[in-house]
């Protein structure tokens, strides 16, 4: 929880980490000359402190590579790809030669924004997506109903693996999380890295569970090197199956993350009717879908 914070003003920390970056003395052979990209670095940091300190009280100098990891996770919600790339970048030299939180040879996730599918995006009906699902080919047809259920994005449908297996990233949880949703537990890889939990309904589960591979196959994605569990459809193949098999049943597409959009109005709708007010309702649902962040679930509820 977001507490008072006795911290500089935004503006005066992302300064003090700019004087550094553009000193020899601190910053080494790698410090910042370029007076355009002064300006972009200290706007972009100005950025992350500001939500730093109203979202969590934390002060710039403190971030970690790991709250770094998700602050990009989020903030790929509510900003365009070039603005997440530069606070990205800013983050990065800051942690690399100013206060040192993270190795010369690390960086930090490279996050795709979901501000412009989120913006536009629209969600299906249970009954549109089954229609979607009987226009696609067997593996994909069964990512759609999956992605569905838990309202993952496309490149998480690669990630599934039991939570036997792999533990979810630590995460404050409310209690009503997955209630009125019994089922089977996975976790997912979402942006950043951070694994979150998920629950699959039992008889999807056992249609899944006949799909697992011998061995996980390796897959590349985007760029992105995954490792996969499941012989189902994910990732930008699966996307695309899923635009063309909704353009084929429905004669239009809103895209495959309409899916999360599908997922948070029915998520809301069921908590509201267990006795959740609408706070308390977006929070559980932010957490179910991985952004933890309630004002974020209110954009998909459009």
């Amino acid at each position: 929880m977001a507490r008072p914070s006795s911290f500089a003003k935004p503006e005066r920390q992302a300064g003090k980490i700019m004087k550094a970056l553009q000193s020899p003395k601190f910053a080494g052979k790698e410090y910042v000359k370029s007076v355009g990209t002064v300006r972009n670095y200290e706007q972009a940091l100005t950025a992350v402190a500001d939500n730093l300190q109203r979202e969590t009280g934390e002060a710039l100098r403190d971030l970690t590579p790991e709250r770094a990891a998700q602050y990009l996770e989020q903030r790929g919600l509510e900003v365009k790809q070039t603005t997440l790339n530069m606070e990205r970048q800013a983050m990065q030299k800051m942690m690399h030669l100013v206060t040192h939180r993270l190795p010369h040879n690390q960086a930090l996730p490279v996050v795709k924004s979901e501000h412009k599918q989120v913006l536009k995006s629209r969600s299906y009906t249970a009954a549109q997506v089954q229609v979607v699902a009987d226009h696609q080919i067997a593996r994909n047809a069964l990512a759609t109903e999956v992605a569905h259920a838990a309202g993952l994005r496309a490149h998480e449908l690669i990630t599934i693996q039991p939570i036997a297996e792999r533990e979810p990233s630590p995460r404050e949880a409310h209690q009503g999380k997955f209630q009125g949703r019994e089922g089977v537990s996975y976790t997912v890889v979402g942006k950043g890295g951070l694994v979150r939990e998920i629950r699959l309904p039992h008889a999807l589960s056992e249609r899944l569970e006949a799909h697992r591979l011998p061995e996980p196959e390796k897959v590349t994605d985007r760029g992105v090197h995954y490792r996969q569990h499941y012989a189902i459809g994910g990732g930008k193949n699966w996307s695309q199956s899923f635009s063309a098999a909704s353009t084929r049943g429905l004669g239009r597409s809103n895209g495959a993350h309409g899916v999360r959009h599908s997922f948070a109005q029915e998520r809301m709708k069921e908590l509201g009717k267990a006795g959740y007010d609408r706070q308390t309702s977006l929070q559980i649902t932010s957490q179910e879908m991985g952004h933890f962040r309630p004002s974020i679930t209110e954009v998909y509820l459009r």
